[in-house]
C-alpha cells in the first residue's frame, strides 16, 4: 500500500479511493475562463485540476483562481524554478515538476524549501519523450526500465533535501512500455502513483489507449490517481476517467448507460437518443444502469440487465423496468418519460 498525500482537501494512497485529474486548456492568466472551466471539469465529477504556469503572470493568477473554485489546484511547472516558488507562494495545492528542467540543485532545493514551508507536495513526473541522454544510451533507447531509473533518481534527489512529500508520475504514449514502469516502479516505492498514458491523440485514439494502459495497470492494483490525455475538451477526459474506473470496479455511483450498436432493425436515430440520454442523467445522482435500445424487438431482452431502459419503435417507445415492459409512450416523449421515472426512481 503506498504512502497517503494531502492535496488540498482531498487525499491519495492508503487505500483511498483513485481519484481523477484533468487539466484546463484556458490560458490560466484568464481567470474568469480557468475558473469556468474547472467548475464543469468539478461538475463533472473532477476531482483534483491541474494548470499550465507558464508565465508569472499565470502563477499570480492562481490566487485568484484556487480562491474560486472548490477543488485543489496543481501548478504544472516547467524550466523556471522561480514559477514554481511563485505558484506555491499564490496558493497551488500542488506542484507538478521535472527536476532534470527545473535547473541546478540549488534551484530545485528552492523550490522544494517553499513546498516544505507550506507543506505542499510535489508530483516529481518523467516523461518518455525527455528521458536523460545517458539513461537512453544506457538502456539501448527508452525503455520501462531507464523511465523508472530517471524517475527514482530525482526522487532520491528530493528526499536527500530532507522532504518526502511526493507523487510520482511516469508517463509514455507507449502504452504497453509505460504498463511495464508502472509495473516495475510499484515493486521499487511506497510513494502513490500518477497514472496515465500522455500524447495518447485525440478523443478515439486517446480513449482506446488510455482504457488499455489504465486497465492493465489499474486492474494490478497499481495507481492512486489518474489522468485520461485526450486532444480535446477536458471534461471528455473526466468522462472517460470515470468510466474506466466504473469498468475496473473501481468506483461506484452515477448512471452507466448502455445501448446497442444499431442495426437494420432500428427504427429510430438511436445515436442521437443514446448521446441525448448520456448527456441527460448526468446530474441525476443515481447508482443504476439505463439501457437504450433501438427496436421494440429485441429491446425488451437485451435490456433485462438494466434497471430501466427505452427501446425505439415507429412512432413510439417502450420504458422497460427491469426486463418487463412498463408502458408505452409517444416516441417524442420517450426521453422526457424516462427523465421523469428516473427523477422519480424508488
Amino acid at each position: 500500500m503506498t504512502k497517503t498525500v494531502q492535496i488540498g482537501n482531498r487525499v491519495i494512497g492508503g487505500g483511498n479511493p483513485i481519484l481523477i485529474q484533468s487539466m484546463t486548456n484556458t490560458k490560466t492568466e484568464n481567470v474568469a475562463d480557468t475558473v469556468e472551466q474547472i467548475g464543469r471539469l468539478a461538475a463533472a465529477g473532477c476531482d483534483i485540476v491541474r494548470c499550465a504556469v507558464p508565465t508569472m503572470e499565470a502563477a499570480e493568477a492562481l490566487g485568484e483562481i484556487c480562491r474560486q473554485v472548490k477543488i485543489p489546484v496543481v501548478a504544472d511547472i516547467h524550466f523556471d524554478y522561480r514559477l514554481a516558488i511563485a505558484a506555491i507562494e499564490n496558493g497551488a495545492d500542488k506542484i507538478r515538476i521535472n527536476p532534470g528542467n527545473i535547473g541546478d540543485a540549488s534551484r530545485v532545493q528552492a523550490v522544494v524549501d517553499a513546498a516544505r514551508e507550506r507543506h505542499i507536495p510535489i508530483r516529481v513526473g518523467v516523461n518518455s519523450g525527455s528521458l536523460e541522454k545517458n539513461l537512453v544510451e544506457k538502456y539501448g533507447g527508452v525503455t520501462a526500465e531507464g523511465l523508472v531509473e530517471s524517475a527514482l533518481d530525482k526522487v532520491r534527489l528530493i528526499e536527500d533535501m530532507g522532504y518526502d512529500n511526493l507523487v510520482i508520475s511516469i508517463k509514455s504514449s507507449d502504452v504497453l512500455m509505460c504498463v511495464r514502469a508502472h509495473e516495475i516502479l510499484a515493486e521499487q516505492t511506497d510513494y502513490p502513483l500518477h497514472v496515465g498514458i500522455t500524447e495518447a491523440g485525440t478523443i478515439t485514439s486517446g480513449n482506446i489507449k488510455s482504457a488499455i494502459g489504465l486497465g492493465l495497470i489499474l486492474h494490478q492494483g497499481i495507481g492512486d490517481t489518474i489522468r485520461v490525455s485526450l486532444t480535446g475538451d477536458p471534461v471528455e477526459e473526466v468522462k472517460s476517467a470515470k468510466l474506466i474506473l466504473r469498468t475496473l470496479g473501481l468506483r461506484s455511483g452515477g448512471i452507466e448507460v448502455v445501448s446497442c450498436p444499431t442495426c437494420g432493425r432500428t427504427q429510430i436515430n438511436l445515436i442521437e437518443l443514446a448521446n441525448q440520454v448520456e448527456d441527460m442523467v448526468a446530474d441525476i445522482p443515481l447508482d443504476i444502469k439505463v439501457a437504450v435500445m433501438g427496436c421494440v424487438v429485441n429491446g425488451p431482452g437485451e435490456a433485462k440487465e438494466a434497471d430501466i431502459g427505452i427501446a425505439g419503435g415507429i412512432g413510439e417507445g417502450l420504458i422497460i423496468k427491469h426486463g418487463e415492459v412498463y408502458k408505452k409512450v409517444p416516441e417524442e416523449e420517450l426521453l422526457g418519460a424516462l427523465r421523469y421515472e428516473l427523477l422519480h426512481w424508488k
